[in-house]
């Protein structure tokens, strides 16, 4: 305000100077009152100059200070962290945390990890306080929530049904490691609860017995292996209660221990730890509690929820705790049937003895199984002529969660058939040819997990919630950006779940997994098992291998979007050789060749091969048997090919035969 009387003791004075900002301010002064015009067009009222005027711009100074508190001053840091993750909990930019970094004498680019040390200095020049997270709270409460409801496998009963409903023993698997001792412990549990051995020609091995332990029993399943487990999940057969996982405590988590927690997982049971062969002097529990807990399942001595027991099969130590231990986990579960329901349950094994014919081990669900009972499995049936403990002692009944076998079936069963009493031989007949009558006409549409191709569609349908993938790659280093960039993808509601992740070649097992827990198996940098291979296409399991992790984010993608195009292969049919060469005109070279491989085809793709170079690729242009044209010539047979426009051929030439054949699985 006190610059304003300056322009009004110019004008009193007179002169030059006077008279320049006379039109200064009625200019100013019209300009405001137009100003003040068009605020009053818009609806605000008309301001006087006067109001205007004390409008200077010493007030800029004043928003720098709501500008510092913004940013956060507390800090919590994993042990380690990547560049890209830090700067966004710093809210800033990943330029100036490189910057930074560099000023430390640390280059990293921005998906590299830094640890909490380099993490902590940085961001505390950057006027952060720092302190570490502490992670195994927050971890256990979503590891453990996977296996926790083993309640999801038992079946809704009525208020009519829960009058009868009974304690039941527990099913227990045992899974683990190669040579961790696991067939060892189930001999050394077996051995010393189970007093009288087989008897009566029954063969010593059922598949499954029971132990009793201060008056309760538990059913062991004595296919030890996660294959078997697995196997028995793919064929519909949920018969497990409880997975005892047994790590050796000389050697730790091993490969198929972490296939083993997958299952397990996969499977929804909740599972024990036997830390096996705490008697060796180079044991080390702790390590491998640690080890249990990076993978999510915390022991109970460390705040967790997993049981781990310590034991040696082979010094008989802690075989009772272990037992207990399955009882009291059977205890929580409320494991329960109802004895008077129509029985029915699972088959474990079976086999074709030389005295009874055809026998299986049965796994009671519900109901008591009867000597005289007429029972439907899978596609056979038969009346029980014999039934038998897992001792070999003769029975005449079996009551839930007790194995015996039955003798009498009309024929050998497969492991993992569903069996049930019915009223009759003949109603059981006629069932069992419709069951087989069924199956006939679903055999060429054999029962396969999900393709790439076909995740779309069957999502649309509502029949799958997520694409389950089992992924194996050559390095650690090589799963972590597959799994980070896969896991960011999600189309509506479709997104993507790992069922498991491990290092190495495709094997038969992550094939059993994909079947089981209909998933597809992704290679990255790895070759598949020939074994894997085959059980993988008479599966029809849908496995992929890459050596690009961009054309393997592009594939998933475009499968969840429903774009991703079918693959082909080609298919070999046959090899013949050229004997002689005739030049037809108006029809071109024809070859005189015999067929020293497979068979030669008419509606087949063919290639002109000399010296191991490809010289020609395309249709076969005729095929013909002397005179007549043929659909096919088999091995050792002449015959003349049509080559179309290719020139130059040769005496000695090969040719060989392909058809193009879309990729299933």
């Amino acid at each position: 305000m006190a610059n304003q009387p300056a322009p009004k003791s110019k004008a009193a004075k007179g002169g030059p100077a006077s008279r320049r900002p006379a039109p200064s301010r009625s200019a100013e002064f019209v300009e405001e009152m137009d100003e003040g015009a068009r605020s009053s067009r818009r609806g605000g009222p008309a301001k006087r100059p006067e109001e205007r005027r004390p409008s200077p711009a010493p007030q800029k100074p004043a928003p720098e200070a709501p500008a510092q508190p913004e940013k956060p001053r507390l800090l919590e840091l994993p042990p380690s962290i990547t560049v890209r993750d830090l700067a966004q909990k710093m809210g800033c930019s990943p330029i100036d945390l490189i910057k930074a970094l560099m000023n430390a004498g640390v280059m990293a680019n921005i998906n590299q990890q830094i640890d909490f040390d380099t993490a902590a200095i940085v961001a505390e020049d950057m006027g952060f306080t720092v302190q570490e997270f502490k992670a195994p709270e927050p971890q256990v409460a979503v590891e453990e929530a996977k296996p926790a409801p083993a309640a999801k496998k038992q079946r809704e009963y009525t208020e009519e049904e829960r009058k009868y409903l009974r304690e039941r023993p527990p099913v227990v698997t045992i899974l683990g490691h190669v040579d961790h001792g696991k067939t060892s412990l189930l001999d050394v549990i077996r051995s010393t609860n189970v007093q009288a051995r087989e008897a009566g020609g029954i063969t010593q091995h059922i598949g499954a017995y029971q132990v009793e332990i201060d008056g309760k029993a538990i059913t062991f399943l004595d296919t030890p292996g996660h294959e078997a487990f697995a196997a028995m999940r793919a064929r519909g057969a949920m018969v497990t209660d409880i997975a005892v996982l047994v790590v050796a405590a000389d050697d730790g988590v091993q490969p198929q221990t972490r296939e083993a927690i997958d299952h397990a997982r996969a499977a929804q049971v909740p599972i024990i730890v036997a830390i096996n062969k705490i008697d060796l002097p180079n044991a080390n529990p702790d390590y491998v509690k640690q080890q249990l807990a990076d993978l999510g399942l915390v022991p109970e001595d460390w705040g967790g929820e997993t049981i781990c027991v310590p034991v040696s099969a082979k010094q008989k130590i802690g075989i009772d705790a272990l037992l207990e231990s399955i009882l009291l986990v059977a205890e929580m579960a409320e494991l329960k049937a109802n004895p008077r329901a129509n029985p029915r349950g699972w088959v474990i094994e079976s086999r074709l003895d030389r005295a009874l014919g055809p026998t299986a081990t049965l796994l009671i669900q519900e109901g008591t199984l009867k000597a005289g009972d007429t029972i439907l499995v899978g596609t056979t049936y038969g009346k029980i002529r014999a039934m038998y403990d897992y001792k070999g002692k003769p029975v005449n009944r079996a009551t839930p969660a007790m194995p015996v076998v039955v003798a009498g079936l009309k024929d050998v069963p497969n492991a993992g058939d569903q069996f049930e009493a019915v009223e009759s031989e003949r109603v059981a007949r006629e069932m069992a040819a419709q069951r087989a009558q069924e199956a006939q006409q679903k055999a060429p549409r054999p029962a396969q997990p999900l393709s790439l191709e076909e995740i779309y569609a069957q999502a649309q349908a509502g029949n799958v919630q997520s694409l389950n993938i089992v992924l194996k790659a050559d390095v650690q280093g090589s799963i972590e950006p597959i799994v980070n960039s896969l896991s960011k993808i999600k189309v509506g509601e479709l997104g993507i779940e790992f069922i498991h992740q491990g290092l190495g070649n495709i094997t038969e097992s992550d094939v059993m997994l994909a079947i089981a827990s209909k998933a597809i198996v992704i290679g990255f940098n790895v070759d598949i098992e020939p074994a894997a291979e085959r059980l993988a296409n008479a599966e029809g399991v849908d496995v992929r291998t890459y050596n690009v992790i961009y054309r393997l984010i592009e594939d998933v993608q475009l499968a969840l979007a429903g774009m991703l195009e079918p693959q082909y292969h080609d298919v070999f049919q046959g090899r013949a050789i050229v004997r002689q060469v005739f030049h037809i005109s108006r029809v071109g070279d024809v070859a005189g060749a015999q067929v020293v491989e497979g068979k030669a085809l008419r509606n087949a793709k063919m290639r002109i091969l000399r010296n191991g170079e490809v010289l020609f690729e395309g249709p076969v242009a005729s095929l013909k048997r002397f005179t007549e044209d043929v659909r096919e010539v088999l091995t050792g047979f002449e015959c003349g090919i049509g080559v179309g426009d290719f020139k130059g051929l040769q005496v000695g030439d090969i040719i060989e035969f392909y058809t193009r054949e879309r990729v299933t699985g």
